[in-house]
């Protein structure tokens, strides 16, 4: 790891959440420590203390038997077992008579100890070495003859001390352990959130087709990874269709206002009575209006995909919205020598947002109407409502010339229009409004092979549905 690389991973949260976690856990460790070899030291000197006080009353009940000549030969004969406990035996002088005791402290004997006592002590068998210590009790029998009785607490220490250091050792270890882990998390979560800064600044340098990695392990990592995915993607197909928009609004509207500036100046130029003048106003307020039409088109369609707070819902039934769409387009429809059919229906309820409906339905016949003739036989546009699954559906096929399966899928991007020569009227915003309309709904717009012509299917859930959610 390079030496740039040290202090990033000293300011990570990794390194912080271990830094406390090591603190507390050495605080507990220490603390287990102490309280486990305390109460060790205490269980092994109760215990010891125990077998002094029993090896003790094994000794009274000796002299009693047979008096002090039958307690030291006892405690000669005790005292030459191995592991055995320590025994200073003196005569009322204070003379040492037997035991495998060496020396102790005078002041022990001379005093009343009722409670085991630690001392020091000389074992017989190890002169001049160093005093070892004992845990030590002295009774004094009637004929002034005293009797120590120990067990030496080296083993305690030892064991204690063993204790001691298997706990420091195992604390140390954790310790170890949980630093070597830090790194590796520090260095893989550095890792991952350098992965996401730099594709995010790839993303704001322009870059739209950078993604972050998923390693495919499934963990908070990956699930963020997807999920900027996703995010990433769709401000790509939002950036990308923004641009689409901005150079077909730069295409489509630029014409026409250049045809208005280009008739009135004609009008100023060439206009010679008032009746030139009126016509070219005419033709400038169509033109106009047109325009007007457009942006209007694209502020619903924004709306609808933003899902505008000002979009309320509400229950109403499918079929009569079909009917009102069809009064509507009837002398469209007769003019332009295309026969419009409604299918009659029992009523079938809807919960959406009823102008968007109407609106989204109304530019499906538009493009039925308008392109229905194009189609070898008779032009004929048939609306049906219909309840499939919970999901309304509304149905408009013409028997036109249709849209190649190719091309269905970019006819509901905005002013994409397949007519080349755009000698028909529209600014390709109908699809467009009728997808959004769908996707503000939570439905879906389907294009489908009439065999001829093509079948355009709005499908928004049902009254039902809505209910149930």
């Amino acid at each position: 790891m390079s030496s740039r690389a040290w202090p990033r991973l000293f300011r990570t949260t990794a390194f912080k959440l271990t830094a406390i976690f090591l603190a507390v856990f050495t605080v507990f460790a220490a603390f287990l420590i102490g309280y486990i070899a305390r109460n060790t030291s205490d269980i092994l000197k109760s215990q010891m203390a125990d077998a002094v006080d029993a090896e003790l009353q094994s000794i009274e009940l000796q002299y009693d038997r047979g008096g002090a000549a039958w307690l030291v030969r006892v405690v000669e004969l005790r005292s030459a077992q191995p592991g055995a406990s320590l025994y200073f035996v003196t005569d009322p002088a204070g003379d040492r008579i037997a035991g495998n005791v060496e020396t102790v402290p005078a002041s022990i004997l001379n005093e009343s100890v009722d409670a085991p006592k630690i001392v020091s002590y000389t074992s017989r068998d190890e002169k001049g070495s160093q005093p070892h210590s004992a845990l030590v009790r002295v009774f004094e029998f009637p004929d002034g003859v005293r009797v120590l009785v120990g067990r030496d607490v080296s083993e305690r220490e030892a064991l204690v001390g063993l204790v001691r250091r298997s706990l420091m050792l195992t604390a140390a270890l954790m310790v170890a352990l949980g630093l070597i882990a830090w790194t590796f998390v520090s260095r893989r979560v550095l890792k991952r959130i350098d992965s996401i800064a730099e594709t995010s600044n790839r993303f704001v340098a322009g870059d739209l087709s950078g993604r972050l990695e998923v390693t495919g392990t499934g963990d908070e990592f990956d699930r963020l990874a997807e999920s900027l995915n996703a995010m990433l993607t769709r401000i790509e197909r939002l950036m990308l269709g923004l641009k689409q928009v901005s150079d077909n609004i730069a295409h489509d509207l630029k014409t026409p206002l250049t045809r208005m500036r280009n008739r009135v100046e004609r009008a100023l130029t060439t206009g010679h009575s008032e009746p030139d003048y009126r016509e070219a106003l005419h033709a400038t307020i169509d033109e106009a209006d047109q325009l007007i039409r457009t942006f209007n088109a694209l502020l619903l369609i924004a709306r609808a995909e933003a899902g505008s707070p000002d979009t309320e819902f509400d229950t109403f039934d499918a079929a009569d919205v079909a009917r009102d769409v069809v009064d509507l387009y009837e002398p469209v429809a007769e003019e332009a020598g295309v026969a419009l059919r409604f299918e009659e229906c029992a009523p079938v309820m809807a919960h959406a947002h009823r102008e968007l409906v109407s609106q989204a339905l109304a530019n499906l016949v538009d493009n039925a109407v308008k392109y229905a003739g194009e189609g070898s036989g008779t032009p004929e546009v048939v609306i049906g409502v219909s309840e499939k699954d919970g999901a309304v559906e509304f149905r408009v096929a013409d028997n036109g010339a249709g849209i190649a399966e190719a091309d269905r899928g970019r006819v509901t991007e905005r002013f994409v229009r397949l007519e080349e020569s755009r000698s028909k009227p529209g600014a390709g915003l109908g699809l467009s409004l009728v997808s959004a309309v769908a996707q503000l709904h939570g439905g879906e717009l389907q294009l489908c092979d009439n065999a001829p012509g093509l079948a355009a299917i709005l499908r928004l859930p049902g009254a039902a549905q809505q209910g149930a959610a």
